[in-house]
């Protein structure tokens, strides 16, 4: 039987849940060209914290999507370098960046016209 997401107890929930976080999908575009080491990635995805990036990359090596790689240089040398499994998930993640990007503008209408009908008048 395949795994049924809409079943409470089925573990494609935990990786629906990985792959739908803003910084995995921040973390994987950023890999795409290539390894990059721990300061490198932080510096692309602007606004993670070191601990939620730490915690993200540590996830995404644990479900095999990301390697990483220490090598024995003084100071020590890290890098995270997207799987096989983990080029894979780019592709759809590209397809939802390209979505967002082309329709922000209709989104941000939509919130605008939203706010302005749900925010009491001023006094």
């Amino acid at each position: 039987m395949f795994p049924d997401p809409y079943d409470r107890n089925c573990p494609t929930r935990q990786l629906l849940d990985r792959i739908g976080d803003q910084w995995t999908v921040l973390i994987v575009g950023a890999l795409k060209a290539g390894p990059l080491r721990f300061t490198e990635i932080a510096r692309r995805v602007d606004g993670i914290s070191q601990k939620v990036l730490t915690q993200t990359l540590r996830s995404l090596v644990r479900d095999g999507l990301l390697t990483r790689t220490a090598y024995p240089t003084i100071p020590p040398k890290v890098e995270y370098e997207l799987t096989p499994l983990g080029r894979t998930l780019s592709e759809p993640l590209d397809v939802l960046d390209q979505w967002a990007r082309r329709h922000m503008s209709a989104v941000q209408r939509a919130r605008d016209a939203y706010d302005a009908e749900h925010t009491p008048a001023s006094a």
